[in-house]
C-alpha cells in the first residue's frame, strides 16, 4: 500500500516534514510536491492513511459536512452520496495518496512525541515512536482530537452495569445490538449518527433510546445531491466537482449567515422541518429545541431524515432527562424513571489536545501553547519555522485547510528566493486575546484553556467566511508581522 523505510537509526533530513496522513495532511502533501525543488515525508501515527475516517469505526459514521466540500478541489469526487459514509472518505483518502504519489512519502506507526527547533541548526528535531528525523519546517496537520482518549464523564455506579459499556471512539467489533435494548448517551453528531443505525441492527426485538442532557439544532438533508446527480449526466467528472462544490459553498455561507443574522427566523425553519416527520410540538418542545442559539454550536446533519423516521416508527425513543447512576439492567435517571438498557453507549463527546499532543520546545525550552497567538490560524507567535491546520467550524474542515497549506508554500517559496532559512510570527503589543475556536459546544469549553489564542486584529484573527479568506488569501503579505532571518 505504502513503501515504508526504517527512520530508527540515524536522524533523517527533509525541507519539510508533515505530521498526519488524514485530509489536511494529504492536502498539504499535494500542495508541497507541485513545487520542485523541495523533500518532504508525512509521518503518521496510524497503520494506513484516513486520520479522524481511520479512527471512528462505530456504525454509521459518516460525513456532517457534505463532501464536495469536504473532499479536495484537486481530486473530484466521484461517489454518490453527498453526505459520504466514513469508509468511503477513508478510501477517498487513501485513493488521492496513491494517484499522486504521496503513499511513497507516507511513515506509518510513526507517533510523534517531540519537536525541539535549535536556533544553531535552523532547523527542527523530531522524535518518533520509530526514530529521529530533522526538519527545516514543520508542518503539524494532526487536527486536534485526542486519538488515544475520548471524554468520558464519571458516571457513578459504571461498575455495577450488568450489560456492555462503550465509547463510539473506539467501538468493539464484537458487538451486536441485535435484540437487544441499547441506551446511546448523548445528543451531538456521534449520538445522531449510531441512534438510526443501531435501531437498524436492533431489529424488531431490539429498542434503542437516546438519552440527552438537552437537546441540539438538527437539520435534514438529502444524502444524494440531485445537481449533481443531473450534472453527471451531461459533464466530466473534474467539471461536475468544481459546480457542485461552488455551489455548496456558497450555499452553506449563505445558511450561516443567515443563522447568526436572523436566529428567530433559522429556529422556525428548523422546526419545520422536524415537524414534517413528527408532528407534535409539545414533543418537540420537549426533545429538539435548544437553549442556545443556531451555531453557538455546529448544526447536526440527519440524513433523509433518517433519525426522525426511526422515532416516528417507533424504533427509536427520546429521553431527556439527566442521570443520576448506572444500575445492573440499565440507568436510573433524576426524574425517577429507570431506563433498561443491555448496551450502553456513551457518546458524550470528543477530547481535544493542540498540535497532536507533541511536546514543541524552543532551543530546549517548551512552549506553552496556551500561552502563545495564533497568527492567520496557523502559525504560532515566537515559534518559528512551525505550521499547523485547523478546519472552519462552520463549514468542511478541508476548505480551510486548503487555504492554510496553500499560504505555507507561498511561504516556503519567499523564504527560498530571498535566501532566508527562518519565518517566525512576532506578537506586537496591546493585542487583545481571544479563544481560537468560536463554540460554546462542550468538547471545545473542556479543551479552550489548553490551545492558543487568537488576536482582535489581522493577521491575528482566525477568519470564520470561506469566501473573504479565498478572496483575502491571494493578496496576503506573507511579510506582515513576521520576521525572517537569513
Amino acid at each position: 500500500m505504502t513503501s515504508e523505510a526504517d527512520a530508527a537509526d540515524s536522524p533523517r533530513h527533509v525541507d519539510v516534514l508533515i505530521i498526519g496522513a488524514g485530509l489536511s495532511g494529504i492536502g498539504a502533501a499535494w500542495h508541497l510536491q507541485r513545487q520542485p525543488g523541495r523533500t518532504y515525508a508525512v509521518l503518521e501515527a496510524r497503520d494506513r492513511p484516513g486520520g479522524t475516517w481511520d479512527l471512528f469505526r462505530y456504525p454509521g459514521v459518516r460525513s456532517d459536512s457534505d463532501i464536495f466540500t469536504l473532499s479536495y478541489a484537486f481530486q473530484p469526487w466521484r461517489g454518490r452520496k453527498s453526505l459520504a459514509d466514513g469508509d468511503d472518505i477513508r478510501r477517498y483518502i487513501e485513493d488521492t495518496a496513491r494517484d499522486h504519489g504521496i503513499d511513497r512519502h507516507i511513515h506509518h506507526q510513526a507517533k510523534v512525541l517531540a519537536a525541539d527547533w535549535s536556533w544553531e541548526r535552523c532547523r527542527w528535531t523530531v522524535d518518533t515512536t520509530r526514530g529521529t528525523w530533522t526538519c527545516s519546517f514543520l508542518y503539524v496537520c494532526a487536527g486536534y482530537y485526542d486519538y488515544d482518549h475520548g471524554h468520558q464523564p464519571e458516571f457513578e455506579g459504571v461498575e455495577d452495569f450488568g450489560g456492555r459499556f462503550v465509547h463510539p471512539q473506539f467501538w468493539p467489533d464484537d458487538l451486536d445490538v441485535a435484540g437487544r435494548k441499547t441506551v446511546v448517551i448523548g445528543s451531538g453528531a456521534t449520538a445522531v449518527t449510531l441512534v438510526p443505525a443501531l435501531a437498524k441492527r436492533a431489529g424488531r426485538a431490539g429498542h434503542v433510546t437516546m438519552l440527552q442532557r438537552s437537546p441540539t439544532y438538527l437539520s435534514s438533508l438529502p444524502d444524494v445531491d440531485p445537481a449533481a446527480d443531473t450534472l453527471r449526466r451531461l459533464l466530466p467528472a473534474r467539471t461536475v466537482h468544481r459546480l457542485v462544490r461552488a455551489k455548496n459553498v456558497l450555499s452553506s455561507q449563505l445558511t450561516y449567515w443567515l443563522s447568526r443574522r436572523f436566529p428567530e427566523q433559522t429556529k422556525r425553519h428548523l422546526r419545520k422541518g422536524i415537524l414534517r416527520y413528527l408532528p407534535d410540538p409539545a414533543f418537540l418542545d420537549r426533545h429538539f429545541t435548544p437553549r442556545y442559539q443556531p451555531w453557538d454550536q455546529r448544526l447536526c446533519v440527519v440524513p433523509n431524515g433518517d433519525l426522525f423516521r426511526e422515532v416516528a416508527a417507533g424504533r427509536v425513543s427520546v429521553v431527556t432527562d439527566r442521570i443520576t447512576r448506572l444500575i445492573e439492567d440499565g440507568i436510573e435517571l433524576e426524574s425517577g424513571r429507570r431506563l433498561a438498557a443491555e448496551v450502553i453507549v456513551s457518546a458524550t463527546g470528543l477530547s481535544l489536545i493542540p498540535l497532536g499532543g507533541i511536546a514543541v520546545s524552543v532551543h530546549g525550552r517548551p512552549v506553552d501553547l496556551a500561552g502563545t497567538t495564533a497568527y492567520r490560524g496557523l502559525m504560532l507567535s515566537g515559534v518559528p519555522n512551525l505550521a499547523f491546520c485547523v478546519g472552519y467550524t462552520n463549514a468542511s474542515w478541508t476548505l480551510r485547510a486548503e487555504l492554510s497549506s496553500r499560504y505555507v508554500v507561498r511561504l516556503l517559496d519567499h523564504m527560498r528566493r530571498h535566501g532566508l532559512t527562518t519565518a517566525m510570527p512576532v506578537l506586537p503589543r496591546g493585542l487583545a486575546r481571544r479563544p481560537l475556536l468560536d463554540l460554546t459546544s462542550a468538547y471545545v469549553q473542556r479543551a479552550a484553556h489548553l490551545f492558543p489564542q487568537q488576536g482582535d486584529r489581522a493577521p491575528w484573527t482566525v477568519g470564520q467566511n470561506y469566501l473573504t479568506d479565498r478572496l483575502r488569501s491571494a493578496f496576503l503579505d506573507v511579510r506582515k508581522g513576521m520576521v525572517f532571518d537569513g
